[in-house]
């Protein structure tokens, strides 16, 4: 990966993107392409968090989505988001052509142990008049009841299209924002001048506004590569965040699972371990790593204004385990929206929608618990107790998912400072 500067002096830019994964630096792209002065600044290296840790699937079907936004807000919101998804897979397809990164046509299918489940998906696709295919019969050693798929889709090398999408851009590494005035950041050593400003740091930091400390938790998952597995010709997920999945890339088979809330106790490495050696056991572990992902309250990414109160102030968050296409729809939306120009399917993903559904019950419980859990490890947040993690050997936080290693070192958000070490 390229490498940038670190942030010393004060400038001044038309747009301020906070937080270089892919989807910080693809909304960067697109506003350079229309002329937009705007400058990226990372509190590290440029993707070297979630999007480096992604299996990287590409695919407008994201898990049994559609009988769920169907059923809770009707047939244009599951049409906006089946057609800025499939968009998404489109632009990434031609983006990664035009980089010369790895890119896989594959099939992506979505399998469930309850029949009536995809029954109700099938159905919603009809409605929705999305091709898809079912299987009852699907090449894994599991025993479910059967699969929905999306043809055409794909993965893909996110790293090879960041380098790409990254040449152009003006970059500011190891320049973390200490605090926003306005739309003006503060750094350790510099300040920046904009007049917009979007948050794209996977956890919203800003906690005065939009009060995504309610509206997302954060899921770990974990994937372990092995060789000399059979080659799989399609992706394969289960619909429940704790289920498997399965995908193969060059010449490893990807066996992710094992997940759980982060701060909360998990399968971890040791689960996917167990199903190896079950099913798997003439295969060697090459790889291992962990992801975190933000997940929100009705499944749906919260894309747009930050709030109703911040004109200027953009965020793209809880995408749910599929960061990719999300990545690609959020940059186009806000892209567009800085630019005058909304986007039809732009509504479905407003982070100022309802927050009242079942899972904002579920984040008050864990946060109201953490907070009254007594504990010398505190995370600097908001003040939950630290649970730790003896997979990964890190202090967690089971209200919004901040991280620590042992030594005290704040490894993922929304805390923005170390861990003090009593």
């Amino acid at each position: 990966m390229p490498s940038f500067d670190e942030l010393k002096g004060e400038i001044c830019t038309d747009v301020l993107i906070i937080g270089a994964g892919l989807s910080g630096l693809l909304t960067a792209f697109f506003l350079k392409e229309r002329g937009v002065d705007c400058v990226v600044v990372e509190k590290g290296r440029i993707c070297s968090h979630t999007t480096a840790r992604s299996t990287a699937k590409i695919t407008a079907q994201h898990g049994l989505i559609y009988s769920k936004i169907l059923k809770s807000y009707g047939k244009e919101y599951a049409q906006m988001y089946y057609e800025a998804n499939s968009q998404a897979v489109n632009s990434l397809k031609k983006l990664c052509k035009a980089a010369g990164c790895t890119f896989e046509e594959k099939a992506n299918f979505v399998y469930r142990y309850n029949m009536n489940k995809l029954k109700e998906e099938a159905k919603a696709l009809e409605i929705l008049n999305v091709p898809y295919i079912y299987s009852e019969v699907l090449p894994l050693p599991l025993t479910a009841s059967g699969a929905i798929g999306f043809e055409n889709q794909g993965q893909f090398n996110p790293l090879k299209l960041a380098e790409f999408v990254s040449k152009k851009l003006k970059i500011f590494e190891n320049t973390k924002v200490n605090e926003m005035i306005g739309t003006t950041a503060i750094t350790e050593f510099g300040k920046i001048k904009a007049k917009k400003v979007v948050v794209a740091t996977h956890f919203p930091f800003i906690n005065k506004h939009g009060s995504y400390f309610l509206k997302l938790y954060q899921h770990r998952s974990y994937v372990i590569a092995l060789k000399n597995a059979e080659k799989l010709g399609a992706m394969y997920v289960d619909d429940s965040k704790t289920g498997f999945s399965l995908s193969s890339f060059g010449d490893c088979l990807l066996l992710g699972g094992g997940g759980h809330r982060t701060g909360k106790k998990g399968g971890s490495f040791a689960e996917l371990r167990e199903f190896k050696n079950e099913y798997y056991k003439n295969t060697q572990e090459a790889f291992n790593w962990a992801a975190q992902d933000t997940i929100s309250l009705d499944g749906i990414p919260y894309i747009g204004n930050y709030s109703k109160n911040t004109p200027d102030l953009y965020v793209a968050t809880g995408f749910n385990k599929w960061g990719m296409t999300g990545s690609m729809v959020s940059a186009r939306i806000i892209s567009g929206e800085i630019l005058g120009k909304p986007l039809d399917f732009s509504p479905v993903f407003s982070p100022s929608r309802s927050i009242l559904k079942p899972q904002l019950l579920v984040n008050g419980f864990e946060t109201t618990k953490n907070l009254l859990t007594p504990t010398t490890k505190r995370c600097p947040h908001l003040g939950c107790a630290l649970k730790y993690n003896k997979a990964e050997h890190t202090w967690d936080c089971a209200c919004h998912g901040s991280r620590f290693s042992e030594s005290g070192k704040v490894l993922d958000g929304p805390a923005n400072g170390d861990l003090k070490m009593n």
